[in-house]
């Protein structure tokens, strides 16, 4: 049997975000591409994140850094507060959700509202308002 996905879906891992991370399939909505994003922070999977960010931030990524930064956080919980629009017909769409990770030792909660855009028929992540 699969593990849980990292995602805190009711999903095994891989009838939830793994399909996406390696490729056989693309996120139908915002939220699918936000939590199998978590999925990817949780799994240190930067290649992901840097793929399903949008062209225009996509350019500023510093996938190094980004690198690192996966390795150090630990993503504990995530829980999705609310959507707006994201759907498989939309071409635009918000998540709100807050996320229980570690950073060096110290727990926090993250909360952000991530805005998301369809480019060349694929949900990409633009960016977020936090906390």
């Amino acid at each position: 049997m699969s593990r849980p996905c990292p995602c805190a879906s009711t999903k095994t891992y891989a009838a939830c975000c793994e399909p996406f991370l390696i490729g056989r399939a693309q996120p139908e909505t915002a939220e699918q591409l936000m939590r199998s994003r978590f999925s990817a922070y949780a799994l240190g999977k930067a290649d992901y994140l840097a793929a399903t960010t949008c062209a225009e931030e996509r350019a500023k990524l510093d996938i190094e850094e980004l690198g690192r930064y996966v390795r150090a956080v630990k993503c504990i919980t995530l829980k999705v507060l609310a959507t707006e629009a994201g759907g498989a017909a939309d071409e635009t769409g918000t998540v709100t959700f807050h996320a229980k990770l570690q950073i060096n030792g110290k727990r926090m909660l993250h909360r952000e509202k991530s805005r998301f855009v369809r480019e060349e028929g694929r949900w990409a992540y633009v960016d977020g308002d936090t906390n």
